[in-house]
Protein backbone atom coordinates (compact mmCIF):
# COMPACT_ATOMS: atom_id res chain seq x y z
CA UNK A 1 0.00 0.00 0.00
CA UNK A 2 0.86 4.02 -0.68
CA UNK A 3 -0.05 6.82 -0.50
CA UNK A 4 2.27 9.26 -2.71
CA UNK A 5 1.76 13.41 -1.96
CA UNK A 6 2.86 15.67 -4.17
CA UNK A 7 2.49 19.05 -4.97
CA UNK A 8 3.41 21.46 -1.59
CA UNK A 9 6.11 23.67 -2.02
CA UNK A 10 6.94 27.46 -0.85
CA UNK A 11 4.32 30.24 -1.90
CA UNK A 12 3.29 33.51 -0.71
CA UNK A 13 0.16 34.45 1.33
CA UNK A 14 -2.57 34.76 -1.11
CA UNK A 15 -1.25 32.15 -3.58
CA UNK A 16 -2.48 28.80 -4.46
CA UNK A 17 -0.61 25.07 -4.62
CA UNK A 18 -2.59 21.83 -5.61
CA UNK A 19 -1.82 19.00 -3.49
CA UNK A 20 -1.92 15.42 -5.53
CA UNK A 21 -1.87 11.80 -3.59
CA UNK A 22 -0.96 8.97 -5.91
CA UNK A 23 -2.74 6.13 -4.46
CA UNK A 24 -1.65 2.24 -5.31
CA UNK A 25 -1.85 -1.11 -3.44
CA UNK A 26 -5.61 -0.97 -2.60
CA UNK A 27 -9.17 -0.52 -3.80
CA UNK A 28 -9.17 3.36 -4.19
CA UNK A 29 -12.67 3.42 -4.84
CA UNK A 30 -13.46 1.72 -1.93
CA UNK A 31 -11.65 4.55 0.64
CA UNK A 32 -12.76 7.49 1.84
CA UNK A 33 -10.10 10.24 1.33
CA UNK A 34 -8.96 12.75 3.49
CA UNK A 35 -5.92 15.26 3.69
CA UNK A 36 -4.37 16.03 7.44
CA UNK A 37 -2.30 18.78 8.19
CA UNK A 38 -0.13 19.59 11.35
CA UNK A 39 1.81 22.38 11.92
CA UNK A 40 4.81 22.50 14.38
CA UNK A 41 3.46 22.20 17.82
CA UNK A 42 0.29 21.70 17.09
CA UNK A 43 -2.33 18.47 17.15
CA UNK A 44 -2.90 16.65 13.52
CA UNK A 45 -5.80 17.80 12.14
CA UNK A 46 -8.77 16.69 9.47
CA UNK A 47 -8.56 19.54 7.17
CA UNK A 48 -10.72 18.02 4.18
CA UNK A 49 -12.44 14.91 3.13
CA UNK A 50 -14.15 13.25 0.31
CA UNK A 51 -16.71 10.21 0.13
CA UNK A 52 -15.59 7.33 -1.94
CA UNK A 53 -18.10 7.83 -4.74
CA UNK A 54 -16.85 11.83 -4.82
CA UNK A 55 -20.61 12.76 -3.83
CA UNK A 56 -19.87 13.95 -0.53
CA UNK A 57 -17.41 16.53 1.07
CA UNK A 58 -16.52 18.37 4.48
CA UNK A 59 -14.23 21.03 5.48
CA UNK A 60 -13.15 22.41 8.18
CA UNK A 61 -14.02 26.21 9.20
CA UNK A 62 -10.85 27.77 8.59
CA UNK A 63 -10.53 26.52 4.75
CA UNK A 64 -14.24 26.63 3.81
CA UNK A 65 -14.21 28.62 0.70
CA UNK A 66 -10.38 28.43 -0.29
CA UNK A 67 -9.94 25.12 -0.44
CA UNK A 68 -11.37 22.28 -2.82
CA UNK A 69 -11.09 18.27 -2.49
CA UNK A 70 -11.90 16.24 -5.39
CA UNK A 71 -10.68 12.55 -6.18
CA UNK A 72 -10.50 10.51 -9.74
CA UNK A 73 -11.25 7.34 -8.96
CA UNK A 74 -10.07 6.48 -12.71
CA UNK A 75 -6.59 7.44 -11.53
CA UNK A 76 -6.14 6.21 -8.15
CA UNK A 77 -5.68 9.82 -7.39
CA UNK A 78 -7.16 12.14 -4.73
CA UNK A 79 -6.37 16.29 -4.84
CA UNK A 80 -6.42 19.23 -2.68
CA UNK A 81 -6.73 22.45 -4.30
CA UNK A 82 -5.67 25.42 -2.13
CA UNK A 83 -6.59 28.92 -3.43
CA UNK A 84 -6.00 32.27 -0.64
CA UNK A 85 -3.35 30.80 1.03
CA UNK A 86 -2.78 32.14 4.69
CA UNK A 87 0.38 31.67 6.67
CA UNK A 88 -1.55 30.00 8.94
CA UNK A 89 -2.10 27.19 6.60
CA UNK A 90 2.08 26.30 7.03
CA UNK A 91 1.62 22.72 7.85
CA UNK A 92 2.96 19.59 6.76
CA UNK A 93 -0.03 18.04 4.73
CA UNK A 94 -1.01 14.31 5.17
CA UNK A 95 -2.84 11.70 2.62
CA UNK A 96 -5.56 9.44 4.61
CA UNK A 97 -7.39 6.99 3.64
CA UNK A 98 -10.06 4.88 5.69
CA UNK A 99 -12.92 2.36 4.56
CA UNK A 100 -15.75 1.46 6.10
CA UNK A 101 -14.45 -0.97 8.82
CA UNK A 102 -12.37 1.79 9.84
CA UNK A 103 -8.65 0.73 8.23
CA UNK A 104 -6.41 3.92 7.72
CA UNK A 105 -3.43 4.27 5.48
CA UNK A 106 -0.99 7.14 5.53
CA UNK A 107 1.16 8.92 3.22
CA UNK A 108 4.23 10.59 4.07
CA UNK A 109 3.35 13.96 4.33
CA UNK A 110 4.31 17.04 2.12
CA UNK A 111 5.32 20.12 3.43
CA UNK A 112 3.43 23.68 2.42
CA UNK A 113 4.86 26.74 3.75
CA UNK A 114 2.88 30.37 3.32
CA UNK A 115 5.78 33.20 3.67
CA UNK A 116 6.29 36.56 2.46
Amino acid sequence: VQLVESGGGLVQPGGSLRLSCAASGFTFSMYAMNWYRQAPGKERELVAGISSSGGSRFYVDSVKGRFTISRDNAKNTVYLQMNSLKPEDTAVYYCNARNVNGRDYWGQGTQVTVSS
